[in-house]
């Protein structure tokens, strides 16, 4: 797909950016930075960007992880108390 480069402004990332559609958004940031590398404000927008597709995403990946080892534990908890229970029945 061939992109017309004139409708690569700020504001177009910008209404991008509002419309939650971040990639388009820092596509546009990028080209821009491309043809400005000096602009500051231009990087900090695509930082912006960068944590507004992935922070979310991040944070219930950690949320997910943490609950995934504590289910890990309590698995192996688990398996510690019936073989444990097992030894006991063993003995009677």
């Amino acid at each position: 797909m061939i992109e017309d480069d004139v409708f690569y402004t700020e504001t177009m990332a910008k209404i991008f950016d509002d419309q939650g559609k971040y990639e388009k958004a820092a596509r546009i940031y990028q080209y821009l930075l491309r043809r400005e590398p000096d602009r500051q404000d231009l990087l900090n927008a695509i930082s912006e960007l960068e944590k507004k597709r992935f922070g979310s995403n991040l944070e219930r990946l950690i949320q997910l992880f943490i609950q995934w080892i504590d289910l890990l534990i309590t698995s192996n908890e688990l398996k510690k108390l019936k073989k444990l229970q097992s030894h006991l029945n063993d003995r009677q």
